[in-house]
């Protein structure tokens, strides 16, 4: 995995997670504010604005509406997987070094 994917912000790495599953707006809403415990309450302006840039970056799709149903459902592509788990990644390492210094381990070879 390469590091070409800057920083997602918290927002748009929740709504990612939450495609990996097809899912409206709506329902994407509900899903980050259950996975992030309350914590994160994403707005409908701030929902449709990420899910057109994600779109514009190829990273979500929206499927075909069913005729009935007026709720447009989306989902992640391959291209962001790739950006969530690169993410993932760099959360791991984040984790990995705040707690190696903050257990008196290793500061990454730097004296500071």
């Amino acid at each position: 995995m390469g590091n070409s994917v800057t920083a997602l912000t918290e927002a748009v790495y929740y709504i990612l997670l939450s495609l990996v599953r097809p899912r409206h707006g709506y329902a994407i809403m509900q899903h980050v504010e259950a996975m992030s415990r309350g914590r994160l309450r994403i707005s409908a302006g701030t929902m449709y604005g990420a899910l057109s840039g994600l779109i514009d970056k190829g990273w979500i799709e929206p499927l075909e509406c069913d005729g009935e149903s007026r709720k447009k459902e989306y989902r992640i592509t391959a291209a962001g997987r790739e950006a969530l788990a690169c993410e993932l990644e760099r959360l791991r390492e984040l984790v990995e070094n705040g707690a190696a210094v903050l257990d008196g381990g290793d500061h990454g070879g730097q004296n500071m």
